[in-house]
């Protein structure tokens, strides 16, 4: 359907991804099965489901894959601010990152939104 790497919300995706595997590397250790796990996981996922649904077989179904991406967007959203409540990384590295992801969000529901619409091509 579309070449996924071409995607700004993927590219986008990828690198806040990368962002968070370097964040990741500053978490204490004790966290290393828990948040830290979960944090890599959700950041894996947005441009993964991204990717895939873009190599379905309809519109539908890829609006159904940015669903799931927006999802996990707003899981690792909820993760960050958890740090940040914590204290465990510096707030200024956090909310660049939340920025981020409000954006890679707001760029999810207007593809969604352009992919629903009746005269899209598929």
């Amino acid at each position: 359907m579309h070449q996924f790497e071409k995607l700004k919300i993927w590219q986008k995706s990828m690198d806040i991804a990368e962002k968070i595997y370097r964040i990741s590397a500053e978490l204490p250790n004790d966290e290393r099965y828990n948040l830290i796990s979960q944090i890599k996981r959700c950041a894996v996922s947005i441009p993964s489901n991204i990717a895939e649904g873009s190599g379905r077989n309809s519109k539908k179904e890829f609006v159904q894959f940015l669903g799931i991406a927006n999802g996990s967007s707003f899981e690792l959203i909820t993760q960050l601010m958890l740090l940040k409540r914590l204290n465990i990384i510096q707030e200024e590295k956090i909310q660049q990152l939340i920025d981020e992801l409000v954006e890679v969000c707001n760029m999810n529901f207007a593809l969604q939104r352009r992919l629903s619409h009746p005269t899209a091509q598929s």
